[in-house]
């Protein structure tokens, strides 16, 4: 119970170029997995949205260790490690059918008011007993900020549309990386594989609105940082770093 774990294959249409799965399509996954496991311990969207309230992904650090391909049969297990000051975490692991890590992810979540759009610390929401301590990965998902020492460049504008907002009427999360993925030169992001994804979520976005994109890249001895950053007027709604 304080695990859950689902058997899938990768379909095409969560691939890429290079037929690897993509961050996005990660994201999708570990989302509706976090949610099963919520409802399966009676803290999921149909427990909150009682008390017009709902889950809120806030930061995500994903590391791709052998980025599973089209056809492979993988399982990806998800379990929550409790309250940390606001943040309620949750981890994931993706493995082969050899049982190797493919992906390692940790979130941090929060409960937002549907109706004030404020936050709600509610230590009590989840019976202490339903978590598990271990750490799949072990420092929570940081905080990330456009390079200090690097002139951003305006990349695009997307407009907030159908295909980008979800059943709590705001832009879904793994819309951003898709947004994010879109600013990376394509002769990039289609032949080198990412190997980490650092996310954060800084303000919801809605239907109508325009997002400003910009990206900033910086070449270290680990691979390459690209920094993408969206913005509605003066206000950061994403901003993620992306090694390749």
């Amino acid at each position: 119970m304080n695990r859950l774990t689902q058997n899938l294959t990768i379909p095409c249409y969560q691939t890429d170029a290079s037929w690897r799965l993509k961050p996005a399509a990660f994201m999708d996954l570990a989302q509706e997995m976090a949610n099963r496991h919520a409802t399966v311990l009676r803290f999921g969207y149909d427990d909150l949205i009682t008390s017009k309230t709902a889950w809120i992904l806030s930061r995500m650090n994903i590391k791709f260790v052998n980025a599973p391909l089209w056809r492979d049969e993988v399982s990806l297990t998800t379990w929550h490690k409790g309250l940390n000051r606001l943040f309620f975490l949750r981890d994931f692991i993706m493995k082969d059918k050899d049982g190797n890590d493919c992906v390692k992810a940790t979130t941090s979540w929060l409960v937002l008011n549907l109706e004030t759009r404020r936050l709600v610390r509610d230590p009590h929401l989840m019976d202490e007993g339903t978590t598990c301590s271990d750490n799949v990965i072990e420092t929570p998902a940081e905080k990330v900020q456009m390079p200090k020492d690097t002139e951003p460049e305006f990349v695009m504008e997307h407009v907030v549309s159908y295909s980008d907002v979800d059943l709590n009427g705001h832009t879904n999360n793994a819309m951003y990386m898709h947004w994010a993925m879109d600013a990376v030169d394509y002769a990039v992001a289609s032949v080198r594989p990412v190997k980490e994804v650092t996310i954060n979520f800084n303000h919801e976005t809605k239907a109508g609105e325009t997002v400003r994109i910009y990206r900033a890249s910086l070449e270290k001895e680990d691979g390459l940082h690209v920094f993408v950053e969206g913005k509605v007027g003066d206000v950061s709604s994403f901003c993620v770093e992306i090694l390749f």
